[in-house]
């Protein structure tokens, strides 16, 4: 949590309690169905929470904004970004739905009250969201033809995709025929292990 206050200091006590109580639950958890790796248990705050939370650091989602984190797995980046946004309202997809039980499970012990879960493939969703998030789910132009469907048509508040992609992707940008901006991680968090993760927004 130290990594939480570090880059963070803003956040209000009841979401720093919250965030806390993440990595006993996800232990607990973790114990039962195979949510996130041993080896990065070891580093839970720095490369799930801290690493979701980076989405926060270019965009600062607003009351009633609808966001859908598409391939959520175990939560990520879709809960801790409903922690620190609680007026925003979150929706977490995925296709298996035991991940989905677990985040069920621990948005009801931390009382998140603007966290509801689909289980579905994203292109089989016909609702519409404001923002979509989601952390590597798969290569960036097969993500794109996944969910373009998802959001809203364009409004003043930069509607899109905030995509969370470490490595070299440059092959896939290539790709690409729409306009995208990358953020590099490495100008908000100091830690190595961001050295080349990148968040891509798409403005659908």
């Amino acid at each position: 949590m130290e990594l939480i206050y570090k880059y963070f200091p803003e956040i209000k006590e009841e979401q720093k309690e919250s965030l806390n109580q993440l990595l006993e639950l996800y232990q607990e958890w973790n114990q039962k169905i195979n949510v996130i790796s041993r080896q990065d248990m070891q580093n839970f705050y720095e490369r799930h929470v801290l690493h979701s939370l980076a989405i926060s650091k270019v965009i600062q989602f607003k009351k009633d904004d609808r966001i859908i984190d598409v391939g959520t797995g175990g939560g990520f980046p879709g809960v801790p970004l409903a922690i620190i946004f609680p007026e925003s309202q979150f929706v977490l997809n995925d296709s298996i739905r035991k991940k989905l039980k677990v985040i069920e499970e621990i948005a009801s012990v931390l009382d998140l009250k603007n966290i509801k879960t689909i289980h579905s493939r994203a292109e089989d969703i016909s609702d519409k969201f404001d923002f979509i998030v989601s952390r590597a789910v798969t290569n960036l132009p097969r993500f794109i033809k996944m969910t373009k469907h998802l959001c809203k048509a364009g409004n003043s508040r930069k509607n899109g995709l905030y995509y969370l992609k470490g490595g070299d992707f440059s092959d896939e940008l290539k790709k690409i025929k729409m306009a995208f901006r990358q953020f590099e991680l490495r100008t908000f968090f100091e830690e190595d292990f961001f050295d080349t993760k990148k968040i891509v927004y798409l403005a659908y």
